[in-house]
Formats: structure tokens, C-alpha cells, sequence
């Protein structure tokens, strides 16, 4: 798997993840969907890792998915941000996976 990360979705993610620390995450999630089937792919700032997380290197930073959720991503994909729309957006070749991602920062646990 190839991601690409846009020099204004690097800027808007160190904005937004300045002074913490963590991983960045393609999540694919289901909260309120109904089922694993049927989610929405977001980017997630975690401060821990889940043990079946994979990376994949990028031109900027390295991201995370997880092993078994690779299936519902492109083989190509491009995280960018949007001005216009003021928010993140994940494409490939073939379509617009999200235009509309949502950004979610985690704290550790206490």
C-alpha cells in the first residue's frame, strides 16, 4: 500500500497534534454504522498503538491501519486537506474514499 500525505494535510496534522505525542491512524470505523461492513474511514492521532496496526511509510510521517481492516483501503491513496471544506480528505486513483474525514485526537488513558 502506498499513502501520500499533501504538504497541506502535513501542515493542518502538525497543527492540530502539536506537543503530543502519538501515531496517525487510517481507522476504519464502524461506531454507529450497524456493522464492520458498513464504516467510515477517519484520521485518527493515538497515543497507543493496537497490536494488529501495520505501518506504512509515507513521504511525510508513518501511518498506521489496522491488518485486518486493510481490505476496505486502495492500494494508492493521497491524504489531503481541503480549504474550501475545511477538512481532510483521503483519495486514490479510483474515487474519493472520504471527502469529508474527520480528525480525532485520543488521549491515553488513565
Amino acid at each position: 500500500m502506498e499513502i501520500v500525505i499533501t504538504a497541506a494535510a502535513a501542515e493542518k496534522i502538525n497543527q492540530r497534534t502539536a506537543g503530543r505525542e502519538g501515531y496517525l491512524k487510517l481507522k476504519w470505523d464502524t461506531e454507529g454504522c450497524g456493522c464492520a461492513v458498513s464504516g467510515v474511514i477517519a484520521l485518527w492521532f493515538v497515543p497507543e498503538l493496537d497490536t494488529d496496526d501495520i505501518s506504512f511509510e509515507t513521504n511525510d510521517r508513518t501511518v498506521y491501519i489496522e491488518k485486518s481492516k486493510t481490505v476496505f483501503f486502495d492500494e494508492k491513496m493521497t491524504i489531503d486537506f481541503s480549504n474550501a471544506t475545511n477538512s481532510f480528505q483521503l483519495k486514490s486513483p479510483q474515487q474519493i474514499l472520504n471527502g469529508f474525514m474527520s480528525f480525532v485526537v485520543t488521549e491515553k488513558a488513565d
